[in-house]
């Protein structure tokens, strides 16, 4: 385990898994969460060396965000969002919006959030419609974590078969309508449902454009990476069992997170098997969840207790960050 991943475990450990409880409660993840992860270097982890990034390799992240998602869902949720930016201004050729924004989102002194799932659907949920100077959008975005939390958007919408990929403030208006979400987990991570009329969009604020076939090809590795979450809620399920003095059971599902872990990092050389192994994942939190209430008992079921956040926050990673075909492989799963 490498020092940054070392250092996300003890974070995860002595900071964020005491404190969930009470963000679960209040719904909030408290300033302080976000502030220590900008002071271990947290927020830079997508920026390569050369733009003033870690620059750390692909199972170092893997271990950080499963550290972090066992820690609070809603801390790790909420922050994850932010990379999106930054590995997209670490490769633009718009150097006036790299050199204006990315040294202050690697330190952590701007936070991001992000959205681009809209524009994968077709037809797409978030459209773009080219006009003097920029886009004009109309759409939504159904689920933007972070709102009030984070200081710029990372948004993409869809020009017929072009990705547009641009940078907002995260400010309601007369073109743009926020609507907070209540959610059964993660109220913490702040999400809203944004619906678009006629927004304008300026060319200055757009940072990329790249084929619709392109930006799908390029989806893979953040899937990839959106399996991180369920693993560590199910690594956090399985050291509860152990606790209760349950180790063989435990270590069951310690063995298969190993498994799904190794299928989701060969599916980056076989991406059509990544549903499949995301789909895994998630039943696999679900299900470890599940084996902390019963090895818990009837206190499980209290509020303010770790099992039933638990079994929420796995309902949760259920559907979030999903796609129809991970939906299919987990009904198939749940008909067993």
């Amino acid at each position: 385990m490498t020092d940054l991943a070392a250092r996300a475990r003890i974070l995860a450990d002595d900071l964020l898994f005491p404190a969930a409880i009470e963000v679960d409660l209040k719904g909030e993840v408290p300033s302080s969460h976000f502030d220590a992860l900008a002071a271990e270097g947290f927020y830079g982890l997508a920026a390569p060396k050369e733009v003033g990034g870690p620059g750390i390799d692909f199972p170092t992240i893997i271990q950080v965000l499963e550290a972090m998602a066992g820690g609070c869902l809603s801390t790790m949720f909420t922050w994850v969002q932010h990379h999106g930016l930054v590995a997209g201004l670490s490769l633009t050729d718009r150097a006036d919006l790299r050199e204006r924004y990315l040294p202050a989102l690697i330190s952590g002194e701007l936070k991001a959030g992000a959205s681009f799932a809209a524009v994968i659907p077709t037809p797409p949920r978030l459209r773009a419609e080219r006009v003097e100077g920029g886009y004009l959008l109309d759409g939504e975005a159904p689920f933007v974590s972070g709102w009030g939390i984070i200081d710029l958007l990372q948004l993409c919408a869809r020009d017929g078969d072009t990705i547009v990929s641009a940078i907002i403030d995260p400010v309601a208006g007369e073109h743009l309508e926020v609507q907070p979400l209540d959610l059964v987990a993660a109220q913490g991570t702040s999400t809203v449902h944004l619906g678009f009329t006629r927004y304008f969009l300026a060319d200055d604020s757009v940072y990329g454009k790249v084929p619709y076939a392109d930006f799908i090809a390029g989806n893979t590795f953040v899937s990839r990476l959106n399996g991180c979450a369920p693993l560590g809620l199910a690594a956090r399920a399985a050291r509860l069992i152990e606790d209760l003095g349950k180790a063989d059971v435990a270590a069951g599902i310690t063995a298969e997170i190993d498994g799904v872990r190794g299928r989701l990092d060969a599916s980056l050389a076989d991406p059509p098997s990544l549903p499949a192994a995301r789909a895994a994942g998630a039943e696999l939190a679900f299900r470890a969840a599940g084996a902390l209430v019963a090895a818990n008992g009837s206190t499980s079921v209290l509020a303010g207790r770790h099992p039933q956040r638990l079994v929420r926050e796995a309902t949760f990673l259920l559907v979030a960050a999903s796609r129809p075909e991970i939906k299919s492989g987990l009904l198939e799963l749940f008909s067993r």
